[in-house]
């Protein structure tokens, strides 16, 4: 078993920042790639950023890169995704989630956190 748990979230004016966490315990955390994904109100939830168990590999959906980066470190079980230039469109729930398997995108992963709200202001 792997727990999640995300946090950074909140309400931040647009063109602001946010970097949210993402701790992990239970196994070993450098066995799990991580993904970071995003639901917005009555939308359906869409992929946001992954990397892989080293930190060596990282991927973005399209619309993202440039904006939001993707890290960890492994020392202290923990993913991070720095957001910047943030706008009102990107205002949802954030989620992270990890697997054994590197998807680098959408993919069955076996481990969810809770989630973290992010609001944008306009």
């Amino acid at each position: 078993q792997v727990q999640l748990v995300e946090s950074g979230g909140g309400l931040v004016q647009a063109g602001g920042s946010l970097r949210l966490s993402c701790a992990a315990s239970g196994r070993t955390f450098s066995n799990y790639a991580v993904g970071w994904f995003r639901q917005a109100p009555g939308k359906e939830r869409e992929f946001v950023a992954a990397i892989s168990w080293s930190g060596g590999g990282t991927t973005y959906t399209d619309s993202l890169k440039g904006r939001f980066t993707i890290s960890r470190d492994n020392a202290k079980n923990t993913v991070y995704l720095q957001m910047n230039s943030l706008k009102p469109e990107d205002t949802a729930v954030y989620y992270c989630a990890a697997d054994t398997h590197y998807y680098g995108g959408l993919g069955t992963y076996d481990y969810w956190g809770q989630g973290t709200q992010v609001t944008v202001s306009s």
